[in-house]
């Protein structure tokens, strides 16, 4: 089996921005002119396994829309990070701001940005099956098998803080014989990078897998001021795991990580350029330690029984040059740094109890799984800041615990019904050294509903519809108002219908989705500016609720194997977003826009070619329209189209991969603001945007055995 994406009709809006565009009409007529091919022998599937769900299956049993990135993906781009294989996820988008896109939207939803205020996931991310929800720039891919992006709201599967979605990195198991790898890499801009693994048995019960990877780069830009980069990026992972199986029926997973990120964070200029004044430049940093525990026993008839439980500690430092020039630059010129540190533990478990097949219900048509799940967060923050007397404190601290149940039966050998429910217990308390105090909480309900239709292709229809929820919380940065501090939990109804499967048996692998999203008591993520008495401003970042909005759209990906040497992939989004009965923190009547980070469409066209029996070529677009950055104000991204390549040889255990992204160096922006900083217009608000990655190439040589 395999997966992607997904599809459905197209939206005109859509339509009419994307007509123009030779990569469209291409998209649009490649596979109905490829189709016209003679089909040969058929192609065999690779199952494509989700560890994500409760039940491990392929990705063409889950009535739901999923994304996989896999490690042959990762490969051919010489992905670092999450962020640069996230073009291949139809409708999923990511917010810098950092030295890494620290954020993630779904289906336009998510955040884009921390400063003091404590922060509520919409888009959950587990590395290993640990939540590292925002503080995305924890997701190095250096040994991991596959991404999987769970599109729309996990209600039943991981509640509050997946709204929108949930990203889990999946890293590769330990092996049963002996393997070992050395990868070595050089890119432009002065990037070196260094790794290996080796994986293996320790005796017969017990294997093990070891990987280490370092990163090192001068960043994409210089500091004139200073005369040197300072938006560098030095990061280290190291990851262990150790799988135990004493018996037949009883398998122990254990999983260690350590991710040391020490980056420079000097993004902005005045000017919209990658070039800098700044004389006190930032940093984003991370050291992170994790261990999760699996274990599974299936020692019992009627269910297997999984226990779960994982711990994290997280120290991160994120600050900045607040003007982003040097003292001296301007007669009316202010000057002030930002910091904020934070340490945030993270303690979860979970226990499960899955039906076998003696243990179905109703004659062994109903398979179940029901669990309880707790999670405790304590997060600490200083924030030294020029314009505070005294160092600001706070500390936020979460407890989550859920009950849920899951079925699926079969109503016929080709018809079944799937269904879910969570009720999840949410309290959090919350105090800071200006005397604020919060202590919020909720019970809250998610669920899902899917009827299915298995063709006797195996292919699969299906229409679903789920719930989630966002649970509200409190503002505390800057003079906000007292009516803007605090908001209200977010609801959220997701209707789903879709098609996986393979046609001209199997030549063409495709998957597509048509979905609409209700959503009542948005959380928006605002911004206000406030002048001080000495003229500069204050930008506060706050999040508020509108009265309702609606998220709607289309994904589809779809893979052609043209020939044994051709391979033909496409991935297509389309997305229309809108807001209803919503005043923004300016009084703007936003009534209708499309929300933030919302892009009406996204795409990857690409082909790869065996030229030789050891060398392969694989060339693609990318693009995605442009997007808002936020709901403040109306500064908005352009559009952009990415052109990426890559040669690869493999000869025995030799692997070498010359690569190339972004080949026609076009500028585009992966973060804006609006406000006044610049003395020299006397502090006019304007657009501020941090530019994405431009031209990168590189070579990278791997070495297995």
């Amino acid at each position: 089996m395999n997966r992607h994406s997904k599809s459905a009709l197209p939206f005109n809006a859509a339509l009419q921005r994307t007509s123009n565009k030779p990569w469209y009409t291409f998209a649009s007529c490649s596979l109905l002119l490829l189709a016209a091919r003679t089909i040969a022998q058929p192609v065999p599937i690779e199952e494509i396994v989700i560890t994500a769900d409760f039940r491990q299956g392929t990705i063409n049993d889950i009535p739901a829309s999923i994304s996989v990135l896999d490690s042959t993906l990762i490969q051919s781009k010489n992905a670092l990070h999450l962020e640069d294989i996230l073009l291949n996820a139809p409708n999923v988008n990511a917010a810098s701001g950092a030295s890494r896109a620290r954020f993630y939207q779904i289906r336009g939803i998510g955040e884009r940005g921390q400063f003091t205020e404590p922060l509520n996931s919409s888009v959950g991310l587990l590395i290993d099956g640990v939540d590292f929800s925002g503080i995305g720039n924890a997701a190095m891919l250096y040994d991991v098998e596959q991404v999987e992006i769970l599109m729309g709201p996990q209600g039943t599967r991981y509640g509050s803080n997946a709204l929108a979605g949930l990203i889990n990195l999946q890293s590769r198991a330990p092996t049963d014989e002996l393997h070992y790898g050395l990868q070595l890499q050089g890119e432009n801009y002065a990037s070196t990078g260094i790794a290996g693994y080796v994986s293996g048995p320790a005796s017969d019960s017990l294997s093990y897998r070891l990987a280490l990877q370092t990163l090192e780069s001068d960043g994409f830009g210089t500091n004139l001021f200073l005369a040197r980069p300072t938006n560098t990026r030095d990061e280290r992972t190291l990851r262990g795991k150790l799988r135990w199986q004493p018996a037949t029926d009883i398998t122990v997973d254990f999983t260690t990580a350590l991710i040391d990120i020490n980056n420079g964070y000097d993004a902005f200029s005045l000017d919209n350029i990658r070039d800098t004044l700044s004389d006190e430049p930032g940093m984003d940093a991370q050291d992170s330690q994790l261990a999760s525990l699996k274990l599974m026993m299936a020692t019992f008839e009627p269910f297997t029984l999984e226990a779960l439980a994982s711990v994290a500690r997280s120290d991160t430092a994120y600050g900045y040059d607040e003007d982003w020039v040097y003292a001296g630059f301007h007669p009316y010129e202010y000057s002030s740094t930002d910091l904020f540190e934070r340490d945030q533990n993270t303690l979860s478990g979970e226990l499960r109890v899955l039906s076998t097949e003696a243990g179905a219900l109703f004659g062994g048509r109903t398979s179940w799984v029901t669990g309880i799940y707790s999670l405790q967060q304590e997060v600490e923050l200083a924030r030294s800041y020029t314009f505070l007397d005294d160092i600001f404190t706070s500390i936020f601290d979460v407890d989550r615990h859920a009950v849920y149940a899951d079925t699926s039966t079969e109503l016929t050998a080709q018809w079944s019904v799937d269904a879910g429910l969570r009720s999840e217990r949410y309290k959090a308390s919350y105090r800071d050294s200006d005397a604020l105090g919060f202590d919020p909480g909720d019970t809250l309900f998610g669920g899902k509903l899917a009827l299915n239709y298995h063709t006797d292709a195996d292919n699969l229809i299906y229409a679903s519809v789920s719930r989630g929820y966002k649970t509200g919380g409190f503002n505390t940065d800057g003079s906000l108002d007292a009516d803007l501090r605090e908001f209200d939990t977010e609801v959220l109804w997701n209707y789903e219908l879709g098609f996986k499967g393979q046609l001209w048996d199997g030549k063409l692998q495709t998957l597509a989705a048509l979905f609409f999203m209700d959503r009542d008591d948005v959380q928006i993520s605002s911004s206000t500016v406030r002048l001080r008495s000495d003229g500069s401003s204050e930008f506060i970042d706050y999040i508020g609720n509108a009265a309702a909005g609606s998220n709607r759209g289309v994904e589809l990906s779809a893979q052609l194997f043209a020939t044994d040497a051709v391979h033909i992939y496409s991935t297509l989004g389309l997305l229309d977003t809108e807001y209803k009965d919503f005043i923004n923190s300016e009084g703007q009547n936003l009534d209708g826009r499309e929300q933030a980070h919302a892009p009406r469409y996204q795409y990857t066209l690409g082909s790869s070619w065996a030229l030789l029996p050891e060398l392969a070529l694989d060339v693609n677009m990318q693009g995605r329209d442009s997007f808002y950055f936020s709901d403040s104000h109306y500064g908005q991204s352009d559009s952009y189209d990415l052109l990426n390549a890559s040669l690869t040889w493999t000869h025995q255990q030799w692997q070498a991969t010359l690569w190339g992204r972004n080949l026609t160096d076009e500028d585009y922006a992966v973060r804006g603001y609006y406000f006044g900083n610049d003395p020299r217009d006397d502090y006019t608000s304007k657009d501020y945007t941090q530019l994405g990655e431009p031209l990168r190439y590189g070579l990278s040589v791997k070495l297995d055995f």
